[in-house]
């Protein structure tokens, strides 16, 4: 992506779950959900190139433009999704994001196999659950964490 004299090639998978984890983003509208939020990163001039979620977690990963930091667009995702959510009354309660996010970035050589893992986001949950998804990632990653911080179910405050 140029930006006047700016040239990059930043792939960047963010993963991120609705408030305590739990299981809302429905499979009747996910599809509109997921169209809404490719429209936040490209009118914030990123490229999507996969997007899908679960129930209870999303993916998506962009070909990030610098002139925005990660949490800066995050932040207008979750904010301009969650108000989406809640303005076309798709949950029953008020919808919000967890606080945080994981992000990792990625090689030109990795991008069709996070675009495939991505894609069989349906098929890989039928072996692990996203918390242990999450984990190992970040231990692939080399990621120190602490569990106290890993997103939360609602009885662990």
């Amino acid at each position: 992506m140029a930006n006047n004299n700016t040239y990059s090639q930043l792939y960047i998978q963010c993963v991120f779950a609705p408030k305590y984890r739990a299981a809302l983003l429905d499979p009747s509208w996910d599809e509109r959900l997921r169209m809404y939020i490719s429209g936040i990163v490209r009118n914030n001039e990123h490229k999507m190139i996969a997007i899908n979620n679960m129930p209870d977690h999303l993916h998506l990963f962009v070909g990030l433009n610098p002139k925005q930091s990660i949490s800066e667009m995050m932040k207008l995702i979750k904010g301009d999704s969650s108000e989406w959510i809640n303005r076309e009354k798709l949950t029953t309660r008020k919808f919000y994001w967890q606080d945080g996010f994981g992000a990792f970035s990625y090689g030109k050589s990795q991008v069709d196999n996070v675009v495939k893992y991505i894609e069989n986001q349906q098929e890989h949950h039928t072996k692990i659950s996203f918390l242990d998804e999450y984990r190992k990632m970040l231990e692939k990653f080399e990621i120190e964490y602490d569990e106290r911080y890993i997103f939360k179910l609602p009885e662990e405050g």
